[in-house]
């Protein structure tokens, strides 16, 4: 089980023994947050054609909460920054979900949201669909009617021309 957190292949690829690892080891872990931050890094490292609909089911888990730092990084900054295979996906549901916790976030902790955006940010280095959709998901941060400083800096130099 300890191999899944380590990139193994039970953890980023399809198994049948592959989710009930994954659910011994939480229970096993959960009293340990930060072997449970592990755990939701882990998963959002996977490349399986499910992954964002696994981070999405994870966003609800009991164990998740958008006030912990840590756990927040874990999950979507993990995804955003380790999983370029499922983030860049050329549907752009992980830009889209990338955005809208940015904007939920910013609320909360700024500093978090801020420290997220940055898989949106280089846009311009991408191909012309992606780069749009990216460009997007920023537009809709930068156009929030109380946007916290943090994020207004950075939405700015990233839309700059």
């Amino acid at each position: 089980i300890s191999a899944c957190l380590v990139g193994s292949e039970m953890c980023i690829r399809d198994s049948a023994s592959r989710q009930v690892a994954l659910d011994e080891f939480y229970a096993k872990w959960n009293a340990h947050p930060l072997v449970i931050d592990k755990w939701f890094a882990a998963q959002a490292t996977s490349d399986l054609p499910n992954a964002l609909d696994t981070i999405e089911s994870l966003l609800g888990h009991a164990a998740m909460t958008l006030t912990n730092p840590n756990r927040i990084r874990s999950l979507l900054g993990t995804f955003s920054v380790r999983n370029q295979v499922r983030f860049h996906d050329p549907n752009g549901r992980g830009y889209q979900l990338l955005g809208t916790k940015v904007r939920e976030l910013d609320r909360l902790n700024p500093q978090v949201a801020a420290r997220l955006i940055g898989g949106l940010m280089p846009w311009r280095r991408f191909d012309a669909k992606r780069g749009a959709l990216m460009k997007a998901e920023l537009e809709q941060i930068r156009d929030l009617p109380s946007l916290s400083p943090d994020l207004t800096e950075l939405t700015s130099k990233a839309l700059a021309n």
